[in-house]
């Protein structure tokens, strides 16, 4: 059966009154997308962030009269009938196309990210397992990557490595994989440790080698510390990630675009010998020696 789609730019203050609307006109989905490749982050779980443009996207059945819908979106909203989108979309298997979307991934020279759906491309290679989910972090943003390409350049052998802000856990399992003798998975989201401890559980690591905390539950440093979050929270951890980290330990921050880099090199140069920074796309890697 083939669908009817509505596209229509919004801002992400219309995007909720927007969306309503189309439920109410009988869209059996409604989903969002970046306008402007606009990185966006969700600063606070359980929130709902959206990118200042973005583009709404309603599905119709295909014996919905279209004009009728088209003429109570231009009554109800700002919206003109030029500004709107109309598609036809074939009828397909959805879970097998969005699957299509994520294929592995190389980080380094020894480390792939694979969803559970292919087969790794190197049997012999350390292949994380890892669907995309809820948590932040599947390898396919430049954070992740500069983190992940920064762990594969490591002998992390016998170390116990903290990831603060774990996310997916992706950061914490690649360094067990990558031959750490533990990770420590850290975040304020009661979803992100869900994903971790389950992510981790896919990938055959015991629990005690990955426990997942909340902030405030762990407090031992250790020889490397990873945080891939957001610059202006990293600023207000430098104290407790500074904690964390043993002395001739080393520090890898991400999640910083490449305007944010002296602010946060400034913040605990006091603390860490600070090496050059590291940039792919916009986004800066940020890596240091706790003196």
């Amino acid at each position: 059966m083939p669908w009817q789609q509505i596209k229509a730019r919004v801002t992400d203050t219309e995007a909720p009154e927007m969306e309503q609307l189309f439920q109410s006109l009988g869209a059996v989905s409604v989903s969002f997308l970046d306008a402007e490749d606009e990185p966006v982050f969700q600063l606070e779980p359980d929130s709902t962030p959206l990118w200042q443009q973005t583009m709404l996207s309603a599905l119709f059945e295909s014996d919905v009269v279209i004009d009728d819908v088209i003429a109570a979106v231009v009554a109800g909203s700002r919206l003109q009938e030029n500004e709107l989108i109309i598609e036809q979309i074939e009828d397909q298997d959805w879970e097998r196309a969005w699957m299509q979307d994520f294929k592995p991934i190389q980080f380094g020279k020894r480390l792939w990210i694979c969803p559970s759906w292919c087969e790794p491309p190197e049997p012999d290679a350390v292949n994380v397992m890892l669907d995309p989910g809820l948590a932040f972090g599947s390898g396919t943003h430049p954070t992740t990557a500069l983190c992940l390409a920064w762990l594969d350049g490591q002998d992390l052998k016998g170390k116990t490595v903290i990831d603060y802000g774990c996310g997916s856990g992706i950061l914490a399992i690649a360094a067990i994989l990558l031959g750490a003798e533990r990770a420590i998975a850290i975040d304020n989201d009661p979803q992100a440790l869900i994903a971790t401890a389950a992510n981790r559980d896919a990938n055959g690591i015991a629990a005690d080698r990955l426990p997942v905390y909340l902030p405030g539950e762990y407090d031992t440093p250790a020889p490397i510390v990873v945080a891939n979050i957001l610059s202006g929270p990293l600023v207000e951890l430098t104290p407790i990630l500074s904690h964390l980290t043993l002395p001739n330990g080393q520090l890898v921050l991400s999640g910083v675009l490449s305007e944010q880099t002296e602010a946060l090199l400034s913040s605990y140069r006091e603390t860490f010998e600070m090496q050059p920074p590291v940039l792919q796309d916009e986004w800066v890697r940020i890596s240091g020696v706790r003196r």
